[in-house]
């Protein structure tokens, strides 16, 4: 597989990957684009282009060092005129909340929440690609969920949903 097959057919897979890690569309753009650019001077040697990629990918986002010109979202405030029925918009504020408080994480438990969650890795996996132990990649995950729990106002019971994938 050439490198504009694999840029071409993989594109989208990755946008996505990093928009969930750093939580915003324009910075994961920028992210992927140093990736490829890397990533195409070294493609003869690449012998698992996904899974290294991949690791390019996780390893740009917990090293860049431009921090100066990102904003955190701000916390987004609830829209309620007394209607009982339900809006359809609340899960998209929700969303925009939930984005919000993962973007106050530390970048190594966003990582490890991404990669468990949303990539759908094992421990094994995510400690290969953050260069670290199960057990670290465990702390980051329980520490992450701790904190979000406690910011979104969440009961202890929410964890037990999390892992059952409810």
């Amino acid at each position: 597989m050439t490198f504009d097959e694999f840029a071409a057919d993989r594109l989208p897979a990755m946008l996505r990957f990093a928009t969930a890690l750093a939580g915003d569309p324009d910075l994961a753009k920028d992210l992927v684009q140093e990736v490829l650019i890397r990533a195409s001077g070294r493609w003869p040697e690449i012998g698992h282009p996904e899974a290294y990629v991949r690791k390019m990918v996780v390893n740009e986002y917990l090293s860049w060092r431009r921090r100066s010109w990102r904003l955190i979202p701000a916390e987004t405030g609830s829209c309620d005129a007394g209607d009982p029925s339900p809006d359809p918009a609340d899960e998209y504020v929700e969303r925009q909340v939930l984005l919000a408080e993962m973007a106050k994480l530390p970048r190594r438990q966003r990582t490890a929440l991404v990669l468990r969650y949303y990539e759908g890795f094992s421990d094994a996996e995510i400690s290969e690609l953050m260069g670290c132990t199960p057990s670290t990649v465990r702390g980051h995950v329980f520490r992450a969920l701790a904190a979000l729990r406690v910011e979104l106002g969440e009961p202890v019971g929410a964890v037990a949903l999390i892992k059952e994938g409810r």
